[in-house]
């Protein structure tokens, strides 16, 4: 039985790439007059997205048309396709095509000249695809009643070298021998092993041996694993390349080396989604996109909880893959889910499972439809709750209801804003919108307010998201940020090191960058609670010490004390080292508990902006006045007096 042929040219495209492409389809059948057939971009019409044509021939440029065997021009019907803002491109043919007879689609430009085929063709998708498909569906008898799909394939491939990254650890210590990934990227960032012939990449370490350096070719693959690299000395480091070619110098981002250290921070997202695959269409290939191309170490899923964005064959699945991808020091991965509530006790929350295979909780369903009810069938080794987008009118919350035991971190930045506090005190990326519609802050929600009320939460980051709440913003002019990234400070990585480590409130926020922060109060770090019983010196003296080590120029270093800044500094450089005493009496500063079995308090953490405009926060550290025992005469602590 013969079979038609479907075939593209060029079956080969690069990413991003302006040309003329034509599908050339040779029918097994006749295909009569009157026959319809319906042409499929699979686009969904976003910026990263197959460039959609138009079907008015008079443009001249970015067209869409077909061609018979005979020459004769066809013009494109655009169609309107259910739940998607691209159309079908549809042809109807007016004379037999015989068995063996060609039909071709061409998206382009109709200048024969390839010069003009660049500048004034259609573009092609911002990603690499292996058989990207175009779909050709048949209607011989002109009814609507169309067939199984035929299919055309191009393979999309990285377009020319523009960047090299290197993906290091963040901290190190000394002598410690570790590995790192140097990625060749395009201007989109794809893997590309397109550069010049006899382009050769040197590696060395800033301000390190100067004797020690390699010369690197730009491998097939797009990519390459350097072992067993090492600092022998503490101190702050960026890996070097220079493109020998081009003389372009790359930078690592900064790694932190110290004599010792137990602990590593690891980098990755609770809560965000891919911006090139939907995570409920496609969770493997969204998994595999945030371990491999943005190299993160932990991802946690976010899909929210209705059944229309989240059915359960959906939910199967993503549990499914979250549980197959998990690998203990590559790549740790999180089912979670968000549960939104519009009562402004509740809000948003991101539900952070510890274990595998747990349902997903409806709100629709009596056991699950408030987060009393949740939190009373669970324990915190089950599930944390994180408070998100706090400050959002008519989607954040007020923090009447919170949880000390679930709810451990907040996120107090995504990419449509931080919560952290208003705009008129200082907020640097505030939630709001460019016109009239869409979502402004409220002061309610305000991370700074809870903070002050003895609320007690570490601070994480999220990324990017256009489903359920978010779903709108697209399209009502809400100002979007860059997406953004928590660092968590762990013993190893593991799912259950970095559980713990978030129960810990060990972990911080950024804007997107990875810039490495310390944060110390009395050697205690972030997250911690003190008081002045077990040190009583911090009555007197909170002694502030840590380090920043940028991805650029650090243009300030706020400290935030009960919710304003204390004191600020303006390095001026990437990487600083500070150490701030804070001798106010703490009897002068201390904030009301507002409950009576608990002790007034002050609490610190710190803001970092960088020149380029990226933020990092860290978690808090908290200091309660509480009363130390008297020593008695012999120095010993005298018993308390019975009453």
């Amino acid at each position: 039985m013969r079979r038609s042929i479907c075939y593209c040219e060029s079956n080969l495209a690069l990413a991003g790439e302006v040309s003329t492409w034509k599908f050339s389809y040779t029918t097994a059948t006749s295909l009569p007059k009157g026959t319809r057939l319906k042409f499929d971009l699979a686009s969904r019409g976003r910026e990263i997205d197959w460039e959609i044509p138009t079907s008015n021939l008079k443009a001249k440029k970015n067209m869409i048309w077909a061609e018979t065997s005979d020459g004769k021009v066809l013009t494109a019907k655009e169609v309107e396709k259910a739940d998607s803002p691209t159309p079908y491109f549809e042809f109807t043919l007016p004379a037999e095509v015989k068995a063996g007879d060609t039909f071709s689609i061409i998206m382009g430009s109709n200048d024969k000249s390839k010069e003009e085929s660049r500048t004034r063709g259609n573009r092609s998708q911002t990603s690499i695809q292996r058989r990207r498909p175009f779909y050709l569906y048949i209607d011989p008898k002109g009814k609507g009643d169309y067939r199984d799909p035929e299919i055309f394939t191009i393979d999309v491939r990285g377009n020319t070298l523009k960047n090299i990254r290197i993906v290091a650890p963040s901290l190190v210590a000394k002598n410690k021998r570790f590995d790192v990934v140097i990625r060749f990227e395009d201007i989109f960032g794809n893997l590309t092993n397109n550069a010049p012939e006899g382009t050769l990449v040197e590696v060395s370490y800033e301000h390190l041996r100067e004797n020690l350096n390699w010369k690197l070719f730009v491998p097939e693959t797009g990519f390459i694993n350097v072992p067993n690299l090492y600092f022998n000395e503490p101190g702050i480091y960026k890996i070097q390349l220079r493109n020998l070619k081009t003389d372009d110098i790359y930078f690592s981002a900064p790694i932190k080396c110290f004599p010792e250290t137990d602990k590593s921070i690891f980098w990755g997202l609770l809560h965000g989604e891919s911006e090139k695959v939907d995570s409920g269409e496609n969770i493997e290939a969204c998994l595999r996109y945030f371990r491999d191309e943005k190299n993160n170490q932990f991802y946690a899923t976010s899909s929210f909880e209705s059944v229309e964005e989240t059915p359960n064959d959906t939910w199967k699945a993503i549990s499914s893959q979250v549980a197959e991808f998990n690998e203990d020091f590559r790549f740790s991965t999180f089912l979670g889910f968000q549960w939104f509530n519009e009562s402004q006790e509740e809000g948003l929350r991101q539900i952070l499972y510890s274990k595998d295979s747990k349902p997903i909780l409806r709100k629709k369903d009596m056991k699950t439809n408030a987060l009393k009810k949740i939190y009373k069938s669970h324990t915190p080794k089950d599930l944390i709750s994180i408070p998100s987008f706090t400050m959002a009118k008519g989607f954040g919350n007020t923090f009447s209801e919170f949880d000390p035991d679930f709810e451990r971190v907040v996120e107090i930045y995504n990419a449509w804003g931080s919560s952290e506090c208003l705009a008129k005190e200082g907020n640097p990326r505030p939630i709001t919108a460019e016109g009239k519609k869409g979502v402004s802050e409220n002061e309610k929600g305000s991370i700074r307010k809870a903070l002050n009320s003895n609320l007690r939460f570490g601070f994480t980051a999220g990324g990017l998201d256009d489903r359920g709440i978010f779903s709108e913003f697209y399209e009502n002019d809400q100002v979007q940020y860059s997406p953004g990234l928590t660092a968590i400070l762990a013993i190893e990585q593991t799912r259950e090191a970095l559980y713990q480590a978030l129960i810990n409130r060990s972990c911080y926020a950024t804007t997107g960058e990875r810039i490495v922060l310390g944060f110390f109060i009395a050697g205690a770090s972030m997250g911690s609670e003190l008081n002045t019983k077990a040190k009583p010196g911090l009555g007197f003296n909170r002694h502030i010490s840590g380090f920043v080590a940028g991805t650029s120029t650090v243009k300030e270093i706020a400290f935030i004390r009960n919710g304003k800044p204390f004191h600020t500094i303006h390095p001026k450089e990437a990487h600083y080292e500070f150490a701030v005493d804070d001798t106010e009496p703490l009897s002068k500063i201390l904030l009301p508990s507002n409950h009576p079995e608990k002790p007034s308090f002050v609490y610190y953490y710190m803001r970092v902006i960088q020149e380029d405009g990226h933020i990092a926060w860290s978690s808090p550290i908290w200091i309660d006045q509480t009363e130390a025992a008297q020593p008695s005469s012999n120095g010993k602590k005298a018993k308390k007096a019975p009453k």
